[in-house]
């Protein structure tokens, strides 16, 4: 189903987290923020997109997506994928339409395929941004959260408790690092998952922030919401 309201498009097909939740249908989730088209082009959006797999054999379960523009386009691809039988690996092969006003030469749809592919392979392992405050609540001091941002991006806003170290400068400070284990985010997960493979190949243990510091931010300010609601 899709609907439209004050120039958002929000859509669902398959299963949501929560309707796995109560099936006890074991469930894997990744989300992501892609652009609607290339980003270089004129008019580009974010979309919000998060998908469901079975996390021993990938298959696709649901998806849900919002943003301006290009959800119905994703959200059809993702719901045919589901009718066919298709794994979260296949939507990295996919061959769809490309233009730059209508596509990326990497589409949501296969950068959702990269993301999934390096959970399901363990590449990647990742938290989610609801079990983040359990993961540094651990008393021996030894997890540590770090933003891999830019100082720019984390002073307009960051996760408290982090500490800024950016990518570009994580080599430099692998010696602070060892012997920890160690949270990662970025602002969706790319540099996140670049990050998480530099400290993996030097010895630390390392998770990436499932979907960055946006979707941690959109998670909390929702349930803040709900919250309030009560």
């Amino acid at each position: 189903m899709i609907i439209g309201a004050f120039g958002l498009a929000a859509g669902i097909t398959g299963l949501s987290e929560a309707a796995a939740k109560k099936a006890g249908i074991p469930h894997q989730a990744i989300h992501l923020h892609p652009s609607s088209h290339a980003g270089y082009y004129p008019g580009a959006k974010r979309i919000s997109l998060k998908v469901l797999f079975e996390p021993t054999t990938g298959r696709l379960l649901g998806a849900q997506a919002t943003g301006e523009d290009g959800v119905d386009k994703r959200i059809d691809v993702i719901a045919t994928a589901i009718f066919a039988g298709l794994t979260i690996n296949d939507l990295m092969d996919l061959e769809l339409a490309y233009a730059p006003q209508f596509g990326s030469a990497k589409d949501a749809i296969n950068q959702a395929g990269y993301v999934g592919n390096n959970v399901l392979s363990g590449n990647t392992p990742t938290i989610q941004w609801h079990e983040l405050d359990a993961a540094l609540a651990v008393s021996d001091g030894e997890t540590i959260l770090v933003d891999v941002r830019t100082a720019a991006e984390n002073a307009a806003g960051s996760i408290p408790g982090a500490l800024n170290i950016p990518v570009d400068k994580l080599r430099d400070h692998l010696s602070s690092l060892a012997g920890k284990r160690v949270i990662v985010h970025c602002q969706v997960g790319q540099r996140g998952h670049t990050a998480t493979q530099i400290l993996k190949g030097h010895g630390i243990s390392a998770v990436n922030l499932d979907g960055g510091y946006l979707t941690w931010k959109a998670g909390i300010e929702s349930l803040a919401n709900h919250q309030k609601g009560k």
